[in-house]
């Protein structure tokens, strides 16, 4: 374990590590264990462990339903409904309610009014400020949610290239505003974007569509946040209504249920060991968020609010596991973003903690994913002894990277471990495989091999094979990436993992992602096997050209990248700088960057902010090129860039308005090689006519 942590890409990171037997007590390899850092997801751990020891694993989230106290003949004045809290009721629940009520004899409704008061009226915790935009993983919450307060946007291709595509929405009702225009283009063009904001009416939510969906591919789903959890569980359950023939006039709105009103249904949620599965093994934000609100209304009186909820939980951790208040920063129950600080000692502090409470030990333990098998863990550890024997929570942020949990070795022995990495250079991809190492080592002991053959196992290969079998195999991957058959996703998987090159590994990753890209793992396997490297990148650049290809994996890159995934960006720019001397190349990837700045220009802007100073450079220049080449300097990355200088986090707001500076001084600078530099101004589209907005620092 000391050598992975010297001889990888964790030397230059701040890393907190401890591993502990479960059977004596005794640490058996810790490196800095009572360094705060960032645990990112981590924190979760925490949050699940409060809730199910301050609520039970028994404990069931209520939904109920109300009518006045004249409800006769099936004919209600009002409907109430009466949320706490519960965040696992999906559309498919809904309806199952909404049945329950007709069998209780409903069949008419004046208003219905949605009761979400029972948590109080701040949606967002803190490091969810943050950032902005309408990602799903932000939803906020709510005492009255539904299917994560996020909904699903559906883009499916007309019959024909050219033609219009078709824009829905799940679940439907009134409460969405569709506007976009999505075109239907050939098998190889996917360009879209959609966007979610509050209507302009302040009540409904609109979802906005643009771009290019391929034929031949399926229908496209995009996840967004909804910004009022009651009033689209209520827009919701109004639509189910009626489609049960039940008459509902279409007042909505929002209050509090007054004093004697009958109750109808009281709809109850799996029990919470159940919940817990949903929060840990997928590592929802979401659910989080309303456990910690859930347990300021328990345990501090209604309304719960994220304050009341945290210091239920810094409670149990003092009374019950001891760690005491002031030893750490636990400011949101998710760990998103910048807002939260443990150790890896108090992380294994609270593991043995729960290991020893048998009451709740094993549905905790149940909670989190396994390797190799499910969760985010599902395919994490293939090949090593690790796989069903390590239980663990996983955690990722920009420069973060955590795992904790337990680990059953192959000698019998039990230990709980914990590992967080702060601070590191490149993305997330590029120190994994040394965390997972870790915990393969500790799994592997008392096997033959021991430790070492557990780190091997897992530690990038550095295999490179004979180049003319390269072409070859580069032909073979290639011709079933452009089948994209879904059909081949189970062969292509086999293929990756059992591969050794890392360059055919990366070919395989790119048919994978080919063959069914709307699948997550296959995209973590592209973003994890395309190394701009010159046994990777540079080996099939060289085949791709000798064997009359076109280049892999670059293209499913910048599709990724212009579809908002920041990861690709950020991979995206490694390209940039391996190619920076090579023209036909660079050319090529300036017009791509410009694509995903017009098609994804907030995710452009953090991938550039996370790309380290002394690399940003080259990828600014290639942007500009694209951009001038483009035509459109103007738009639309201005528009975020100045959106972004009003962001709660300073560190944004400094790095946008520098990046506005430098990109205006350099698309002056190319449209006039020569002349003096000229600031550009863009136009606001906001300002009156024959205004400008004003440039920070012009």
């Amino acid at each position: 374990m000391e050598s992975v942590l010297e001889k990888s890409s964790l030397r230059n990171a701040r890393v907190s590590v401890q591993v502990r037997s479960l059977e004596d007590g005794a640490v058996v390899f810790s490196r800095d264990p009572d360094e705060l850092l960032n645990p990112a997801s981590n924190v979760k751990l925490f949050t699940a462990a409060a809730a199910i020891s301050r609520l039970g694993p028994e404990y069931r989230f209520e939904t109920e339903f109300l009518v006045d106290q004249e409800f006769k003949d099936g004919k209600a004045k009002t409907l109430y409904v009466r949320g706490r809290g519960d965040p696992s009721i999906t559309t498919e629940r809904l309806y199952g309610m909404v049945s329950e009520l007709v069998h209780a004899g409903l069949k008419e409704v004046n208003e219905i009014v949605v009761d979400d008061s029972w948590f109080d009226t701040e949606r967002l915790p803190p490091g969810f400020d943050q950032e902005y935009g309408d990602k799903a993983y932000l939803a906020p919450t709510g005492a009255l949610s539904l299917n994560w307060n996020t909904v699903g946007v559906y883009l499916r291709p007309a019959e024909q290239v050219g033609g219009k595509a078709t824009i829905e929405v799940e679940p439907p009702s009134d409460y969405f505003v569709i506007e976009g225009d999505v075109a239907t283009g050939t098998k190889t063009q996917r360009r879209f974007t959609v966007a979610s904001t509050i209507d302009k009416d302040r009540i409904r939510q609109k979802i906005e569509a643009q771009g290019v969906v391929p034929s031949d591919k399926g229908t496209w789903s995009v996840w967004k946040k909804i910004d009022q959890p009651g009033l689209y569980f209520g827009f919701t359950l109004r639509a189910l209504l009626t489609q049960r023939g039940v008459k509902v006039k279409p007042r909505l709105r929002g209050g509090v249920v007054p004093y004697g009103q009958k109750m109808l249904h009281v709809a109850q949620s799996d029990t919470l060991d159940i919940v817990l599965k949903k929060l840990n093994k997928h590592s929802s934000n979401f659910v989080a968020e309303q456990l910690i609100k859930t347990l300021g209304a328990e345990g501090r009186g209604v309304p719960g609010s994220h304050a009341k909820g945290i210091d239920v939980v810094e409670d149990f951790l003092e009374r019950d596991v001891g760690i005491v208040r002031g030893s750490y920063v636990m400011k949101n129950g998710s760990g998103l973003n910048d807002a939260n600080r443990f150790s890896a000692a108090q992380t294994n502090k609270l593991l043995v903690h729960m290991m020893s409470r048998f009451q709740v030990m094993p549905e905790f333990i149940s909670s989190v994913g396994i390797a190799g098998k499910d969760g985010t863990l599902k395919y994490r550890f293939e090949g090593s002894d690790a796989v069903g024997m390590l239980r663990a929570k996983t955690g990722t942020l920009e420069t973060v990277s955590a795992l904790s949990g337990y680990v059953q070795s192959v000698g019998g022995e039990r230990f709980v471990f914990s590992i967080m990495v702060n601070d590191f250079s490149g993305r997330a991809g590029t120190v994994v495989p040394n965390i997972d190492a870790l915990g393969a080592a500790v799994a592997a002991s008392g096997s033959k091999g021991g430790p070492s053959a557990g780190v091997a196992a897992l530690t990038p290969s550095n295999v490179v094979g004979p180049f003319a079998e390269l072409k070859l195999r580069l032909q073979t991957y290639v011709g079933l990436a452009q089948k994209g058959e879904k059909r081949n996703v189970a062969l292509l998987r086999t293929a990756w993992r059992s591969e050794k090159d890392p360059a055919v590994r990366a070919i395989i990753a790119d048919a994978l992602y080919q063959s069914d890209p709307r699948e997550g793992a296959n995209v973590r396997t592209l973003l994890d096997s395309a190394l701009a490297t010159d046994d990777v990148y540079g080996r099939i650049k060289k085949a791709s050209l000798e064997a009359g290809f076109d280049l892999p994996v670059l293209p499913s890159l910048v599709e990724l990248a212009s579809a908002g995934n920041v990861d690709a960006a950020s991979r995206l720019f490694e390209f940039v700088r391996v190619d920076a001397s090579d023209e036909r190349a660079s050319a090529w990837l300036s017009e791509q960057l410009a694509v995903v700045a017009t098609d994804a220009p907030q995710e452009l802007l953090l991938a550039l902010k996370s790309t380290p100073e002394n690399e940003r450079a080259v990828v600014i220049d290639c942007l500009v090129r694209g951009l001038v080449k483009a035509a459109q300097p103007e738009a639309p990355l201005w528009a975020v860039l100045r959106q972004s200088q009003g962001a709660a986090d300073p560190t944004m707001v400094m790095f946008a308005k520098g990046l506005e500076t430098t990109l205006s001084l350099k698309i002056a600078e190319a449209k006039a090689p020569g002349l003096a530099p000229v600031l550009i101004v863009p136009v606001n589209p906001e300002a009156p006519s024959g205004t400008t907005a004003a440039t920070p620092g012009g």
